[in-house]
């Protein structure tokens, strides 16, 4: 097969002589590449991250009260430390635990989660390890976001192959509301969108790693047999973390099955550009036995394992699942459990699958069809989500007269407290160019970089248009900010310009790059109050709102 002249040059390879394509010296070098900058390099990636983990930990017992859905997860993940099962709560539960007490609230009847385990059961650790407190249920997100400042910069440096980019990205991860307000709340998406960061991570070290051992066993200069399919791949680490965080992702949320997917085919076809790079033949289909079926190991058998593992504890109280549900609106096949209990193990374990599936089946019609047609304030349309439409009011102190907590109003104004899960207007804003500049430049340039920018918000964020008949927040849009950072770093590196650039070049574009920094940590010492709960009068809350649909 002939390649083209700029999809040669574009993926990395040479012809040599007699014509033949194979990796460029340029190429190999670079797959051989260790950091060679690697203690400024770690330095500064834990510089950032200890300052992303102090504005996350920072104050983080306050608001003492259940904000938003954490009235839900923090209780769940309560009842599975202590039960092993979620469990309901008697009435009034929230103001007992804000008071001190957790003995005697839960009832003992199984508690109709629509989530899967692994996000609370990690709620659940903090839970353990500092109580049943705001400071408790929060500090695991924390932790979490924290960490996801740190996996940023890792990817982003090995994409750009710039520590300098690298640390640019932790920036704007570090300063984004969304992202910081999620990481001192205890709900789902900080761990969804970290899993899903740490997957796409892995693979992409995976795509280094793979090219890297082919370029070993393929002498330089050498050309594969059109014939051959090239050296097999077994076994491969970063492959198997892959796995391991895709599984814990969906195990935490159902909607990362989707990028799951789509970076599935995408790793698929990376294996097959690899293997035709030293001139492998119809590429894509021998890599899809070669490469693709033993992935299937790796990135659908072993996350189906890992989520289905985060079940054990609803499986080992299946029985007390199926007496309930039993005599509620749900399936009549939970009568039939009652009816034919099953004896021994094996057959109870069969019993209790069974069982499983059809509680996932009755959660999946709450998803689809219970909510259809329902309302909430704060939802909002996911069209709107990258331009920041619709933020949501997870808690409010309104109406704090003059000389209450400090509140320094005029006379006929008041303060409040706000926490709103509001992203950050420059980081989102520049990254929607961001992310149409990455599509022209995959589609013009077939630099392989930005199609995981272009897949990876594809794929976290036009799922969610098919629910759009049902409440759903633009809080979710977190799991697609990584990959509009990583698209507004590769954007930051053109701005900045090559290496080799004149100095004149450099100087416009480290201005430039230095003004989009240093804006987005202005927007964030401005919004800093209504994502902390902090004091403010009514004249400088409404100087924060700067639309409508944010009130």
């Amino acid at each position: 097969m002939t390649l083209p002249a700029p999809l040669v040059r574009t993926i990395g390879l040479s012809r040599t002589a007699r014509g033949d394509v194979v990796p460029s010296a340029a190429l190999r070098a670079r797959l051989r590449a260790r950091d060679n900058d690697p203690v400024i390099a770690w330095v500064g990636t834990a510089a950032i991250t200890l300052l992303a983990a102090f504005l996350r930990l920072w104050d983080l017992g306050k608001p003492r009260a259940f904000l938003f859905d954490e009235t839900y997860y923090a209780k769940d993940a309560w009842g599975l430390l202590h039960f092993g099962y979620s469990q309901n709560y008697v009435p009034k539960a929230n103001d007992e635990i804000l008071a001190g007490h957790t003995t005697g609230l839960w009832n003992g009847i199984p508690n109709m989660v629509v989530h899967p385990e692994v996000g609370k059961w990690i709620i659940a650790l903090g839970e353990h390890t500092f109580g049943m407190t705001p400071f408790g249920w929060r500090i695991s997100s924390a932790v979490v976001g924290s960490l996801m400042v740190m996996v940023m910069i890792r990817l982003a440096r090995r994409v750009t192959r710039s520590t300098l980019l690298g640390l640019i990205a932790g920036l704007l991860m570090c300063f984004d509301g969304m992202q910081l307000v999620l990481s001192r709340l205890a709900l789902l998406d900080i761990f969804e969108a970290f899993f899903v960061l740490c997957a796409v991570s892995c693979m992409v070290a995976d795509r280094d790693w793979g090219r890297q051992r082919l370029s070993l066993q393929v002498p330089s200069g050498h050309r594969l047999s059109p014939d051959s399919w090239g050296p097999l791949l077994l076994w491969r680490p970063w492959r198997l973390a892959t796995g391991v965080f895709w599984g814990l992702a969906i195990g935490t949320k159902w909607s990362a099955l989707f990028p799951l997917a789509a970076f599935g085919i995408l790793m698929w076809l990376w294996d097959a550009g690899a293997r035709r790079s030293f001139g492998v033949r119809r590429a894509v289909l021998k890599s899809a036995v070669i490469d693709a079926l033993p992935a299937l190991g790796y990135v659908v058998l072993l996350p189906g394992l890992i989520y289905l593992a985060s079940w054990t504890g609803w499986l080992l109280h299946a029985g007390t699942y199926e007496q309930h549900l039993s005599h509620t609106q749900y399936g009549p096949y939970w009568g039939s459990y009652l009816r034919h209990d099953a004896h021994g193990f094996f057959p109870e374990l069969w019993q209790s699958l069974r069982s499983l599936w059809h509680y996932h089946h009755d959660v999946y019609a709450f998803h689809t069809k219970f909510l259809e047609n329902s309302t909430h304030v704060y939802q909002s349309d996911p069209w709107g989500w990258l331009v920041l439409n619709r933020p949501v009011g997870v808690d409010s102190q309104l109406d704090i007269q003059p000389g209450q907590q400090g509140c320094a109003a005029a006379a006929g104004s008041t303060c409040l407290r706000q926490v709103l899960l509001l992203g950050n207007p420059v980081v989102w804003w520049f990254a929607v160019v961001a992310a149409i500049w990455s599509v022209l430049a995959w589609v013009g340039r077939r630099d392989w970089r930005y199609g995981i920018v272009v897949i990876g918000i594809l794929v976290t964020w036009l799922p969610w248009l098919r629910y759009d008949g049902r409440p759903i927040f633009s809080y979710y849009g977190v799991v697609i900010l990584p990959f509009l950072i990583l698209g507004s770093t590769m954007l930051l590196g053109e701005m900045l310009g090559r290496a080799d650039a004149s100095a004149v070049r450099r100087a416009v574009g480290a201005a430039a790059v230095g003004s989009v920094v240093v804006l987005t940590m202005i927007s964030f010492a401005w919004f800093w109050p209504i994502w902390t709960d902090q004091l403010i009068t009514n004249r400088e809350w409404l100087q924060r709102m700067w639309f409508r649909r944010w009130i």
